[in-house]
């Protein structure tokens, strides 16, 4: 069993990581057109996993290997620390700091973390380290006064891969059932009550009630409640978000491998109560979602049927008149997702590879929607608010607005390093859908959009992305079937 954990977290990671590789040359920036003059400008940063939280205007965003960035526009960004080192500004002497956890897990690495404000003011910062060719994991919590730190730890307080050793749970570890502790996700559900959610691989997906007062565990859960994986599943990076519309708690997973071949990809599912079970738009429980242990390490087949995929590897060809490098990501994972109340939008930010870029990865954050049947679904363009817009654009996309030429991505449902390429289609006046893909579509107001291609409906809805290639603001839809497959399209011309 040690060796077949090995090879599954050699090849794969255990939750998190990846380098962020030689930055790429720089693309021919788009052509300026007539159409839009306003400065649509981005700082990129490489932070893997990025958890996200937000403190008076700026966005925090924390990843692996101690790394953190911040924005106030959620565009532009500063990176803030780096690097496992005691040169981190984000603890006083980091090797010290966390001697214990870095012991026990046998490396001197971080993996992917989190950060909340709970309700003393100060900062909570749950950390992890993973050994990397095997589950043995420590996860624990760290506090500041202010966000960017420096933070002080309070210890471990859960480990796993003690081989033939009592687990948590009183048991002894068993790397198919019980979890790897990595990939922290901590949050309150609508009445204020404290969760967190972790787990990589191995075992799957867990999550633990939290005492806000000291931000640790409440006692006697050993490693808390089971909610999805399990037999070496590649699933992980948790997150759950909370939608006061619907009511439902969405919980935004990775699956697949990280690597730019590892066909990681983002999937949702819901439920009424913040600890599960947790379904798909199908009625399939999460808590199901296993590899099957009779065939080899990573059988994505298994797990690929569920789960709503949100996005996965993609480009998007060039239009007449597009100019610039063609857009696409690359095993797109480890999400955020915030509900910002203030202006009612939710967003998704997560880290990308790209086409043609090896491991070289960077933050992305795209708005979501809720469809018809209550699900997220992205933007299929990076976030850029209207005001930034030359002229006034209305948020509100009327029929009239939709009809005419548009390039869309099917993303599937399978767990693959295939790059989906983009198809040229043509939603006309009349309803119909013509060119790379046939059926109808119907405007359902409200920026709401109904799409059936072969005979599936795609239940979506209509808004206006920067479309960097264009220099100008296109309409866009981006749908998603009860099957959980997902549809992104960006009009070109008429």
């Amino acid at each position: 069993m040690a060796a077949a954990v090995a090879a599954a977290c050699v090849l794969a990671g255990c939750g998190g990581g990846g380098g962020g590789g030689a930055a790429p040359a720089a693309s021919a920036p788009a052509a300026s057109t007539p159409v839009q003059t306003a400065a649509v400008t981005f700082a990129n940063v490489s932070v893997h996993d990025p958890a996200v939280l937000k403190v008076g205007d700026t966005w925090y965003a924390f990843g692996s290997h101690l790394a953190a960035a911040k924005s106030t526009d959620l565009m532009n960004w500063t990176k803030i620390a780096d690097g496992v080192t005691d040169a981190n500004p984000l603890f006083s002497k980091v090797t010290t700091a966390l001697a214990d956890t870095f012991a026990w897990a046998q490396v001197t690495d971080l993996w992917a973390p989190d950060v909340i404000q709970l309700d003393d003011g100060k900062f909570y910062m749950y950390y992890d380290a993973c050994k990397g060719d095997s589950p043995r994991s420590a996860l624990g919590v760290a506090v500041a006064d202010k966000v960017e730190g420096p933070y002080v730890s309070k210890g471990v307080f859960l480990k796993s891969g003690m081989w033939n050793e009592v687990s948590p749970d009183g048991t002894i570890y068993d790397a198919l059932k019980h979890p790897n502790t990595v990939d922290p996700n901590t949050f309150r559900d609508a009445a204020g009550k404290l969760w967190m959610i972790y787990g990589s691989y191995s075992g799957g997906i867990f999550i633990m009630a939290m005492d806000p007062a000291t931000g640790m565990p409440v006692a006697g859960q050993g490693y808390g409640k089971h909610l999805m994986g399990g037999n070496h599943a590649r699933i992980e990076g948790a997150y759950v978000m909370y939608s006061p519309a619907t009511k439902y708690y969405y919980l935004f997973t990775s699956f697949g491998g990280l690597d730019a071949a590892g066909g990681y990809n983002l999937r949702v599912a819901r439920s009424t109560n913040p600890d599960g079970p947790y379904l798909d738009a199908s009625g399939k429980d999460m808590a199901d979602v296993k590899a099957d242990p009779t065939k080899p390490l990573f059988d994505d087949a298994s797990i690929a049927p569920y789960g709503q995929k949100l996005v996965g590897s993609h480009q998007f060809a060039l239009a007449a008149g597009e100019t610039g490098a063609q857009l696409g990501y690359v095993s797109p994972g480890h999400n955020s997702a915030r509900y910002e109340a203030a202006t009612n939008q939710y967003f998704l930010i997560f880290h990308t590879r790209f086409p043609g870029q090896g491991e070289y990865h960077e933050v992305r954050v795209h708005e979501m929607f809720i469809n018809d049947d209550g699900w997220p679904v992205a933007a299929p363009l990076r976030y850029v608010p209207l005001s930034k817009s030359a002229t006034t654009i209305s948020p509100t996309v009327t029929s009239a607005d939709v009809a005419g030429a548009y390039k869309m991505v099917n993303h599937g449902k399978d767990i693959s390093a295939t790059i989906k390429p983009s198809v040229a289609i043509r939603l006309d006046g009349s309803g119909t859908v013509s060119g790379g893909a046939s059926g109808t579509w119907t405007h359902k107001g409200n920026n709401n959009v109904s799409i059936v291609i072969d005979g599936v409906t795609y239940s979506g809805v209509l808004s206006r992305q920067w479309n960097p290639n264009a220099n100008a603001f296109a309409v866009t839809f981006t749908a998603q079937s009860q099957t959980g497959v997902s549809l992104w399209g960006i009009r070109t011309g008429t």
